[in-house]
């Protein structure tokens, strides 16, 4: 993924041209971010090619470089695909994200036309779970990127368009009881990415009416949590919690175990079972 020619120094700088078998395959990445004369930049801040032009300049010097070859384009729109729309009190953000989807269909449409000027595409990739619909209707984009919905982690709960069954969660055991309302639970501080908040951590699902500490919440070594359920549990008894978005169970467990019909089927292996450590 690349959107500076300082990525390709850099590639060039560890396996220089002479030394590879093959030219490496690049992925320029558009900016996807919406412009708001009063609300500013909206959405993350990844690559610098928001524009035409940009996009077309980067890949014609992609396209000049010995030793690579540009093959897709991509463009993820988090300001509509990862922000939560349900509710009367975000009918703004819903304006906000359809302005965005017209604005970025009709750029992205141009930049991948430009860019197919200078190289064969092999694809165009945008979207995310909570995007689906209107990056669909962009005939420009080739391939439509949907990960933590498949999950259906709480933060889709939120979602206009999209309410997912949840199909994962996890497990924490209780392991001290510091009062007759207090249950604690071994590690939970499996936070997601984003602005720090409540909306971030795991949410306690079963036994129902379990909520966290507001003075605690989930942390590296223990999850307090404490409602009439907690009364109930024991030393040993388990606590079953969903996940904010779908990152959070991959960077901490080696597998998934798949469940069908109340029966063990299968076990996966996360990334980091399989020895990856990406980030």
């Amino acid at each position: 993924m690349v959107d500076d020619p300082a990525q390709l120094d850099l590639v060039d700088a560890v396996v220089p041209t002479t030394g590879r078998a093959a030219p490496v395959r690049v992925c320029l990445e558009l900016d996807a971010s919406y412009r708001h004369r009063m609300l500013g930049h909206v959405g993350v801040r990844r690559s610098p090619l928001h524009d035409v032009g940009q996009a077309r300049a980067v890949a014609a010097a992609i396209a000049r470089r010995p030793g690579f070859r540009l093959v897709g384009v991509m463009a993820y729109e988090a300001q509509i695909a990862g922000v939560v729309n349900r509710g009367p009190r975000r009918a703004a953000v819903r304006a906000m994200q359809r302005a965005s989807a017209a604005e970025l269909a009709h750029r992205r449409a141009a930049a991948v036309a430009a860019v197919r000027e200078v190289a064969p595409l092999e694809f165009v990739n945008g979207g995310g779970t909570g995007s689906i619909e209107s990056t669909r209707a962009d005939a420009s984009v080739t391939e439509i990127a949907a990960g933590s919905g498949l999950f259906g982690p709480h933060l889709f709960d939120g979602y206009v368009r999209f309410t997912p069954a949840p199909a994962a969660a996890f497990a924490l055991s209780v392991v001290r009881r510091p009062d007759a309302g207090t249950a604690t639970l071994l590690g939970g501080g499996w936070v997601a990415s984003g602005p720090p908040g409540a909306d971030r951590l795991p949410q306690p699902v079963w036994p129902e009416g379990l909520r966290m500490l507001g003075r605690e919440a989930a942390g590296e070594v223990q999850t307090p949590v404490t409602g009439a359920a907690a009364r109930t549990l024991a030393v040993g008894d388990r606590v079953w919690l969903r996940h904010t978005k779908a990152g959070e169970l991959s960077e901490h467990l080696d597998a998934f175990a798949v469940v069908a019909d109340g029966e063990l089927v299968d076990e996966v292996p996360t990334y980091r079972g399989e020895g990856e450590a990406f980030l």
